[in-house]
């Protein structure tokens, strides 16, 4: 991500869900997307509304092979949080389809729930990202929900998430944009060492400018760009912007 990040001139992630029902025009289109944001961002992340349509080891083949071709990682939204076995299957075939990192939730715990999922991506050098704070609405009603820990204190969840993140040597963690306090607490635990992905720049409301203030890395993108008339000039305006906030 870094590398990509230096040669694109960007921190953009591009949220590639074209909400689209014909098959062959949702394939269509997300190619026709990418081809336009391909100097402005510097990664790729799909969610569901590709991979159930298209299928993992068909359609989605060409949209990965594509983004390979650009040189821009690739991302899978999975959101995993299951047991462990079925995670550790989940993880593998997300791989094997070429997906170079995916999402994973840690409210499932370390053994018999991430663990496998975290030694398979080592073994096949692939990333885990972790879910720290979403960005929808009612993101406090899990993420923000004090618990009790180990040492008896009470901590709400996403800054146990974020020592986990740590802990666990994670990939990257998950802050929504529309929540920049979280995103500027988070980033006081996890330093330097895991880079922040804010999703919810735009249509959800979030901001570029209160993002990048709080310690995101990487800003998650999608409605805003693959909704556009434009997306090109759209994913490059947002790189500038968030360019500028950085330096």
């Amino acid at each position: 991500m870094e590398k990509s990040s230096e040669e694109k001139g960007s921190n953009i992630v591009l949220a590639l869900d074209p909400p689209l029902d014909d098959r062959m025009q949702m394939i269509k289109k997300a190619k026709k997307i990418l081809e336009s944001t391909r100097d402005h961002i510097c990664a790729v992340k799909f969610n569901r509304h590709l991979i159930l349509p298209l299928g993992l080891f068909s359609g989605v083949q060409e949209l990965i092979r594509q983004a390979e071709e650009y040189q821009l990682p690739t991302i899978m939204d999975c959101k995993i949080n299951d047991i462990g076995n079925t995670n550790r299957i989940i993880a593998e075939h997300y791989f094997k389809g070429g997906f170079e990192a995916l999402t994973a939730n840690p409210f499932v715990g370390w053994e018999d729930g991430l663990q496998p999922v975290f030694e398979t991506a080592r073994r096949m050098s692939r990333g885990v990202i972790l879910l720290v704070y979403m960005s929808h609405r009612s993101a406090g009603e899990g993420y923000g929900r004090a618990f009790v820990t180990a040492d008896n204190e009470r901590a709400p969840a996403y800054s146990i998430f974020a020592r986990k993140a740590l802990e666990w040597k994670a990939d990257g963690a998950v802050v929504g944009a529309t929540y920049p306090e979280r995103i500027g607490e988070i980033s006081s635990i996890l330093g330097r060492n895991v880079p922040i992905y804010s999703p919810g720049v735009g249509a959800q409301g979030g901001k570029i400018s209160l993002c990048m203030k709080n310690g995101a890395r990487y800003l998650i993108v999608g409605r805003t760009i693959t909704l556009a008339q434009r997306p090109g000039r759209v994913a490059e305006k947002i790189k500038t912007q968030a360019r500028v906030r950085v330096a």
